[in-house]
């Protein structure tokens, strides 16, 4: 059975989703897990998200090695992980989990002439808002304005940079991940219906 089969059969069958399987030099087999998703139902509460724990890890982890070692699947060392902030989108399922997102893009061309010169044409790496475009496919949306430091008095007649937007389809991407983006001051309260205690 090939290493993808057992590797993803196993993953699967514990309740997780397979992100990426690599193979790294000294015989390391890396294997990134996450949590199943499903697309939120209309009218039903958001469910908290949930995250990779290292007893998830673990759990895999001593599976994993039961699996390649019945099968002769030849490795040095296995290291179970989650995906991080920077977590790689590979499949439809992802771009739709993290839409509105902030998102790194690698393209396999650069663009060319297509911006209409609003770009560099030799430009391959983008980074964005992750969007569902209008005729299908993906966008992402930027501006290319330099992030104000704190406490910077910005002009009120000075112009904002305008926005600019990049349709692509995944076939036409090399990589795309979630942009690691970290805020030291904590996460931001979602918008919604306030508990009751």
């Amino acid at each position: 059975m090939a290493l993808q089969q057992i590797v993803e059969q196993t993953v699967t069958g514990l309740g997780y989703d397979l992100v990426e399987i690599e193979r790294s030099a000294g015989g390391l087999l890396r294997i990134t897990i996450d949590m199943p998703w499903s697309a939120p139902v209309e009218d039903a509460p958001a469910a908290p998200e949930q995250f990779v724990t290292v007893e998830d890890c673990e759990k895999v982890t001593r599976q994993l090695q039961f699996a390649l070692e019945v099968d002769g699947v030849d490795y040095a060392r296995l290291e179970v992980s989650s995906p991080g902030i920077d977590r790689p989108l590979r499949h439809e399922q992802d771009f739709i989990r993290y839409e509105g997102e902030v998102v790194d893009l690698t393209l396999k061309e650069p663009i060319g002439a297509a911006a209409g010169g609003a770009v560099a044409a030799n430009r391959k790496k983008f980074r964005g808002t992750l969007e569902r475009a209008e005729g299908g496919g993906w966008q992402i949306v930027w501006s290319d304005e330099p992030p104000r430091k704190p406490g910077q008095r910005v002009s009120k007649k000075r112009e904002s940079a305008p926005l600019q937007v990049l349709g692509f389809e995944l076939d036409e991407l090399r990589e795309a991940r979630l942009a690691p983006i970290v805020n030291f001051k904590g996460r931001a309260a979602k918008a919604g219906p306030a508990a009751a205690d």
